[in-house]
């Protein structure tokens, strides 16, 4: 049976609302089993039974993830009072929480509902991410507002990466109709990367292992690891 766009709207308020109790115990004064019962509740109405369940056992993982990107955060920004700061205040928590989540259920095949769930925290925080992105563990997004994450883009453990950052597609192909095809046209950003505020990285180019890309660095090509690309420079660089 089929729910209206009002009433899905609620449930997945309502969904994430749990998810965070869940995934966030000690920054909540929800029982994580209660907070589990609510996730079930709201995701059974959208999905049915045998996604919510499969749905249910990543949630200990999504758990897992959360920890190590805020913890990626209190490492990378001096500014954080404490990691409760980081949860309460952090739009790179809330884009991430609800990026996680929405990349499990599109991983299970769910239409539509990880695209709303994502364009969400779109809306809130200024950060669209793809829920059909791959993010690694121990991922910091510093400040965040006016950051994108294409569809096909790959990311590795321990990236970090400014506002104003885009990891988009240079070009499409077409069919014969005319359509847009589905390929792999995002960037791969391996272990360890750092890219600074407004960087343009575009095209399905690999940024190799501890490499830094200056801030306003347009990029569409590949660079070996542990490069080190400013503004103006055609060469990649060796880290000292």
């Amino acid at each position: 049976m089929s729910i209206s766009i009002r009433e899905t709207g609620e449930h997945l308020k309502a969904l994430m609302g749990a998810v965070k109790d869940y995934v966030f115990p000690h920054y909540s004064d929800i029982a994580p089993a209660e907070a589990l019962k609510t996730v079930r509740k709201r995701l059974e109405a959208l999905t049915g039974d045998e996604i919510c369940e499969a749905f249910l056992e990543t949630l200990p993982e999504i758990r897992r993830l959360l920890e190590t990107d805020v913890e990626a955060i209190a490492g990378a920004d001096p500014a954080a009072g404490s990691l409760r700061e980081i949860v309460y205040c952090y739009p790179a928590v809330t884009a991430m929480l609800h990026y996680r989540t929405a990349h499990e259920l599109h991983r299970l095949g769910v239409p539509v509902i990880p695209r709303m769930i994502t364009e969400h925290a779109h809306s809130v925080t200024g950060i669209d991410i793809h829920p059909a992105a791959r993010i690694g563990e121990g991922f910091a997004i510093d400040h965040g507002t006016g950051v994108v994450i294409g569809e096909t883009t790959i990311i590795g453990n321990n990236v970090t990466i400014y506002q104003g950052v885009t990891l988009g597609a240079r070009n499409f192909r077409y069919d014969e109709a005319g359509r847009p095809i589905n390929q792999p046209r995002h960037p791969i950003l391996e272990d360890g990367v750092t890219v600074y505020s407004n960087a343009t990285i575009l095209g399905r180019i690999t940024i190799g292992e501890g490499s830094v890309i200056g801030g306003n660095v347009w990029l569409t090509h590949s660079v070996p690891p542990h490069s080190r690309i400013l503004q103006g420079s055609a060469e990649s660089l060796r880290m000292p």
